[in-house]
């Protein structure tokens, strides 16, 4: 099964910037000025309104019906990004960190940090 992201919140961080969390608790903060151009994104263009955003259906979309899919908005390099430190769907897990080789055996027994 693959991956579907969903935003799970939406917070207004200033201009047209928005902090949004995913449900695989990716947070980033995506600037949404490359998407404010055609008939159903204009209205977005005047700041108090582009701050009416909500989340529904698993992204941010606007009281005119206007919205991004949420793939493109996971997918967009955010102005900031925290990742989770836990495997996400769909990926290899991460490689476990192996011990330096000791010339002492007796050392093999002590914890690496």
């Amino acid at each position: 099964m693959t991956f579907m992201p969903n935003v799970i919140a939406a917070e207004y961080r200033g201009g047209y910037r928005i902090q949004l969390r995913f449900n695989d608790n990716t947070a980033k903060i995506v600037d949404f000025r490359k998407w404010l151009d055609g008939p159903v994104f204009k209205p977005l263009k005047d700041p108090s309104y582009f701050r009416r955003f909500f989340v529904e259906a698993g992204t941010v979309v606007w009281p005119n019906g206007a919205d991004i899919a949420p793939e493109t908005l996971y997918e967009e390099k955010g102005v900031r990004e925290e990742r989770p430190n836990q495997r996400m769907p769909g990926r290899a897990p991460p490689r476990a960190r192996e011990a330096p080789l000791a010339a002492d055996p007796l050392a093999a027994w002590t914890a690496v940090e």
